[in-house]
């Protein structure tokens, strides 16, 4: 049993989860649905409000998780793998060789965040086309989203914010962001 502020977040976190499925159009019967499994919060509350909503979709989706190990020192591999286990879910556990690139291409002084980012959706990408995936979905929340637009403000003079579904520039691949519309806060409560 949840104490009662906690019973009333997981409502409030499960009610924007499929709001943001129904008014993005983030899920089509038959999808296989690629789960970005980092390790944090966001990411397995992502792959367990799936699985919960799975169980009752008026549609038929499956879903898996991934986890890209980046190559950075310490990455704890071997307790998302258990974690992942626990859960009972196709998963599976990849490298790419991004840490490298981004230490030998980057500046002592400079932000790897955008280097490492796009790295990163091209590894997904092709892992997604390899595993079969009709949507990448990330664990992004609402607290997310208005950071990014409030950065693109700041910094490069533009109103732009990640959308909560995203088709790539290949027309193959289709980003889904389903906790668009959960805060942070009920994301760490449920946590």
């Amino acid at each position: 049993r949840f104490p009662e502020i906690l019973r009333g977040r997981i409502v409030e976190l499960n009610e924007a989860f499929r709001r943001a499925i129904a008014e993005y159009g983030l899920l089509s019967d038959g999808d296989r649905v690629m789960v970005c499994c980092s390790g944090g919060k966001d990411s397995y509350a992502l792959l367990d409000a799936l699985l919960l909503w799975k169980r009752s979709a008026p549609i038929r989706i499956d879903v898996f998780a991934l986890n890209l190990d980046q190559g950075w020192p310490a990455y704890d591999v071997a307790t998302i793998s258990a974690h992942l286990e626990s859960r009972g879910v196709e998963f599976h556990m990849r490298r790419a060789g991004i840490a490298p690139i981004v230490e030998e291409k980057l500046a002592p002084e400079a932000t790897p965040c955008s280097l490492c980012s796009r790295l990163r959706r091209g590894a997904l990408y092709g892992l997604a086309r390899e595993l079969g995936a009709t949507r990448i979905a990330l664990g992004h929340h609402l607290d997310d989203l208005i950071e990014t637009l409030l950065l693109n403000l700041f910094y490069s003079g533009q109103i732009k914010a990640m959308p909560p579904r995203l088709v790539a520039d290949d027309g193959h691949n289709v980003v889904i962001r389903p906790l668009a519309l959960v805060e942070e806060k009920d994301l760490v409560a449920y946590a």
